[in-house]
């Protein structure tokens, strides 16, 4: 049996007008300052589809999203997606600007995405559920 882990798997992604303005700043004020994460970070927003924010479904994981998800590398995770500056791995939130956050940004419920840790190795994730801030 194959591993999915040998597919690059890129779903189409979705990003709110207002999500989308931030990550970009926040990306931009990253990117060609040695920072991976910023540039990974912009090539995803770059291919996203931006809706107003009334049209995001709420399925689909957006800033402050609580997600669960299954990776091929262990078990079910679930996590706050959030800004660098909120970012506490301790207490479940995982800033955008990591690997996982920024595979995670986008993405609906039931998409898989294939994304690369920082040690180089390829992984899939696939959410599992999305709840969102009240």
């Amino acid at each position: 049996m194959q591993s999915m882990r040998q597919f690059d798997l890129h779903p189409r992604i979705v990003l709110s007008e207002d999500d989308h303005r931030k990550l970009i700043a926040l990306a931009l004020a990253g990117s060609g300052h040695g920072s991976d994460a910023a540039d990974d970070l912009l090539d995803e927003i770059e291919r996203a589809r931006v809706v107003p924010a009334t049209k995001l479904a709420s399925s689909v994981v957006r800033m402050g999203s609580t997600i669960t998800y299954r990776p091929d590398n262990g078990p079910e995770r679930t996590v706050q997606l959030v800004y660098p500056a909120e970012a506490d791995i301790a207490s479940g939130k995982v800033s955008v600007l990591t690997p996982v956050g920024t595979a995670l940004i986008g993405l609906d419920m039931g998409q898989s995405i294939t994304w690369e840790a920082r040690d180089g190795n390829k992984h899939v994730l696939t959410v599992l559920a999305v709840q969102q801030q009240a």
